[in-house]
């Protein structure tokens, strides 16, 4: 009995000796599972963009002339004053210059002068050409003498007849008319006062606002999304409540460089007048792109002093990949660079996760 007792206790001691014996080469595989951080992660899919975004804009007027006087002289009708219709072409005031009719009076007096002496001329080398069919009577070089003045006196009458042109055109400058039928919005001057070329403010201000132009500034993220619709609907501050609608005409093609906008331009049929040309206006534009586009959560974009990136899983370690933004649609935004569909995205980037770092992901929907 004995004997048995001592083979049961040396095949017990034997087994519980080989078990401990496993578990210890295992340890340290479960300590290695054990340092490596999960971490939040998505499957990238491309998706539909379309968003509606309020931006501010202007409305201007479809024509608008500030006119300057072109030559200096003193107001002597006003025919017109802000608020007032006019028509193209219609007389809006008339100034007065008298040292520019007296100028108009000389060049037609040099005109007379020029074309007196120039028939005299004309007169006297027609007589020597009949002479001259007398051989020997007319010398040619005196012929020659004969013609040329001639020509000189005709070149003079021609440019004594352009000075009236000119001298007719400025005094055409007195008087000052409308460029386009429109309002006046603005009126700088009053019957005798002194106006010239180096006049800071202009004398008048014309405007044709029968339609109006809607102006918005676009931030580059958003100039190559396209509109749903060719109209938009926009509301001002004086009419609250009131949804307007415009209708887009062109966009500027470039950025102003200054603030990274492109401006696009709508029309609007001002028709009553209802709204006035200045006014600042809240337009709705609904945005979408053609093709589906790569949308994360706005936690998987990091950025930092150098660079925006995202976190991608790859084999099993943390990677940066350099992105630009898109379309910002509430939490999520849209992102382009050297991504694919199917890439694993953190949910949640940070520069403190460095390139390399071993991270096991916990999928979760985006």
């Amino acid at each position: 009995m004995r004997f048995v007792y001592y083979i049961t206790s040396t095949a017990i001691f034997s087994i519980v000796l080989m078990t401990g014996c496993k578990d210890s080469s295992n340890k340290p595989v479960l300590n290695k599972k054990a340092g490596v951080d999960s971490a939040a992660a998505f499957v990238l899919q491309k998706d539909s963009v379309n968003k509606q975004i309020t931006f501010p804009a202007e409305l201007t007027p479809l024509e608008r002339a500030e006119i300057f006087p072109k030559v200096s002289g003193y107001v002597k009708n006003l025919k017109v004053d802000i608020g007032d219709k006019v028509q193209r072409g219609q007389l809006l005031a008339t100034l007065e210059a008298p040292e520019m009719v007296a100028g108009y009076a000389q060049a037609n007096a040099d005109v007379q002068t020029a074309r007196s002496k120039y028939l005299g001329s004309l007169d006297a080398w027609k007589r020597i050409v009949n002479a001259s069919k007398v051989e020997g009577t007319i010398a040619a070089g005196e012929l020659e003498k004969v013609k040329n003045q001639m020509m000189a006196d005709s070149a003079s009458l021609q440019a004594a007849r352009s000075k009236v042109n000119v001298q007719a055109q400025l005094k055409d400058y007195l008087m000052i008319r409308s460029p386009f039928s429109g309002i006046i919005t603005q009126r700088n001057i009053d019957p005798g006062a002194l106006v010239g070329t180096n006049n800071t403010k202009p004398m008048l201000v014309v405007e044709n606002t029968s339609a109006l132009r809607l102006r918005i500034p676009v931030p580059e993220a958003y100039t190559a999304a396209s509109t749903e619709t060719s109209s938009i609907d926009f509301s001002v501050d004086a009419q609250p409540g009131v949804i307007y609608k415009a209708t887009l005409s062109r966009k500027a093609g470039a950025l102003n460089l200054t603030n990274r906008t492109e401006t696009w331009e709508f029309m609007y049929p001002n028709k009553g007048n209802e709204l006035k040309s200045g006014m600042f206006a809240n337009a709705m534009l609904k945005l979408g792109r053609k093709d589906k586009s790569f949308l994360v959560p706005s936690s998987a974009v990091a950025t930092n002093l150098e660079k925006r990136f995202v976190i991608r899983l790859k084999d099993g370690k943390a990677e940066w990949v350099d992105v630009r933004n898109g379309i910002t649609m509430n939490d999520k935004v849209e992102i382009f660079g050297d991504v694919q569909e199917g890439d694993i995205l953190l949910v949640r980037a940070t520069d403190e996760i460095k390139p390399g770092t071993p991270l096991i992901p916990k999928m979760q929907g985006k």
